[in-house]
């Protein structure tokens, strides 16, 4: 007979509990959340004219005495039907950002709109996946004895995809230093895209915002070589921002034509260090820029929308490019990552332990290749915000809920922990599964229902 684990039993514990039905529901309203926030107090509604009480809701009448919320974690590593949240939350903020909706007006889908994508240089040759990876003729050895060259043809899976073809030749500073710096550097960019504008119709530079705005929402993406690249909406407003049309001169032709030479000049230079020098940095050479057309040619409005929502769940992690929490050195030592991110760690805790880079916080940032920036990041007046939709949704529950005119509600919330047992962690697994299953048929009915529609087409 099979030895129970401490998981069953905990589990067979807790579904045992007479008060399990009640446990149920409170992980159910959570989404099946993986590290629920747990809290204590209690809600009292009375009558606003005579002061009686007319319910009251307390946790000691709660399993555990307490009542479970959502973590709200982005990463699906962490938690994965809260960052599906996420990902949903991203998208409306997005799409509300190019078509419309969530009180920005329908008319901005006619605005020159880009889809951009901006790379990090080269710090050193890497393996690629596709045709032979770097072919040579006079391939040689470089001044550590390894190939200068490769013939392999690699696959999208090869654990050799992304890693330099010499450690030593590689520029760990310079690739450190350039995470530290991306999020200055994309402030260049967009100050550059508003010059260029200024200086193609004669305008003076301080006179830009005057005429125009330039609106944007980014979203920063690891790539194979564990260097971060940059998928952008941008849009081009009146001075008003979404509510105002923009100038007669403001055309896609026109942002596309400064987006490139933005791109092309914007510089950062590094604090100087005797360890390293004063490093120039830049985007790479790969840069696309893709019009968002209102009609329908270019990429799909929707499709951006959800290519940008999907990338910002992702844990570092996930994509192989560093790990989702904070590091020591004797953490990146026993961390299980390639030999390339290991080393992009270590120069960051190298190079954190000199004064001119101290403010850079490289060390704290050790664990993100030293990239400090958040994931997702967009201009003020581009579209709404994660404060307003979540606002929205706390609305709708109440506006379903059983609130009584004529009555004031006290709340007392203190917090009392997190996370689940083992037991508890399987189960609400288990809910998460079926609560994704349902979500998924009932997309599947949807799109069923819409195809079979009079007049419905397929694209």
């Amino acid at each position: 007979m099979r030895q129970l684990s401490e998981t069953d039993r905990d589990a067979i514990r807790i579904a045992q509990d007479p008060a399990y039905a009640r446990w149920l529901a409170q992980i159910t309203a959570t989404g099946g959340c993986a590290h629920p926030i747990h809290l204590s107090g209690s809600t009292t509604t009375r009558d606003v004219t005579t002061g009686e009480i007319l319910h009251r809701y307390d946790t000691r009448d709660e399993p555990g005495e307490r009542l479970s919320v959502r973590c709200r974690n982005r990463r699906t590593t962490v938690c994965a039907p809260c960052s599906r949240l996420h990902a949903g939350d991203t998208f409306h903020l997005v799409r509300a950002g190019l078509l419309g909706g969530k009180n920005v007006p329908a008319t901005i889908r006619n605005r020159p709109r880009l889809f951009v994508t901006l790379t990090a240089p080269s710090f050193g040759p890497v393996h690629r996946a596709g045709d032979r990876c770097r072919p040579r003729r006079d391939s040689g050895e470089c001044d550590h004895g390894r190939p200068r060259g490769c013939g392999t043809v690699h696959t999208s899976a090869d654990l050799h995809v992304g890693q330099p073809l010499c450690g030593d030749c590689y520029d760990y500073p310079a690739h450190v230093l350039w995470h530290a710096h991306a999020g200055k550097l994309w402030d260049r960019f967009v100050i550059g895209v508003r010059r260029q504008l200024a200086s193609s119709v004669g305008l003076p530079q301080s006179r830009f915002s005057d005429r125009a705005q330039l609106s944007f929402a980014r979203v920063a993406e690891y790539q194979k070589r564990a260097a971060v690249h940059v998928h952008a909406v941008v849009r081009l407003d009146g001075p008003g921002g979404p509510d105002d049309e923009p100038p007669a001169w403001g055309t896609a032709d026109r942002l596309t034509e400064a987006v490139h030479a933005s791109a092309h000049h914007a510089r950062v230079r590094t604090p100087y260090s005797a360890a390293v020098g004063e490093l120039p940095l830049r985007w790479g050479a790969q840069i696309d820029v893709r019009p968002l057309n209102s009609d329908g040619t270019g990429p799909d409005d929707d499709a951006v929308a959800a290519y940008i929502a999907k990338y910002v769940t992702k844990g570092a992690s996930e994509t192989g490019a560093g790990l989702d929490h904070r590091v020591t050195w004797d953490d990146i030592s026993a961390a299980t990552v390639t030999p390339h991110i290991r080393s992009l760690m270590r120069t960051c805790w190298r190079l954190g332990s000199l004064p001119e880079y101290m403010p850079l916080r490289l060390r704290a940032w050790a664990h993100t290749l030293g990239y400090r920036g958040h994931i997702l990041t967009k201009s003020r007046a581009y579209s709404t915000t994660y404060a307003a939709l979540r606002a929205e949704r706390a609305e709708h529950r109440e506006a379903h809920a059983d609130n009584l005119p004529g009555t004031v509600t006290d709340t007392r919330w203190r917090y009392i922990g997190s996370g689940h047992s083992p037991g508890a962690a399987l189960l609400a697994a288990d809910v998460a599964e079926e609560l994704a299953t349902n979500r998924e048929v009932a997309h599947q009915e949807l799109a069923a229902a819409e195809s079979e529609r009079p007049g419905a087409s397929f694209k």
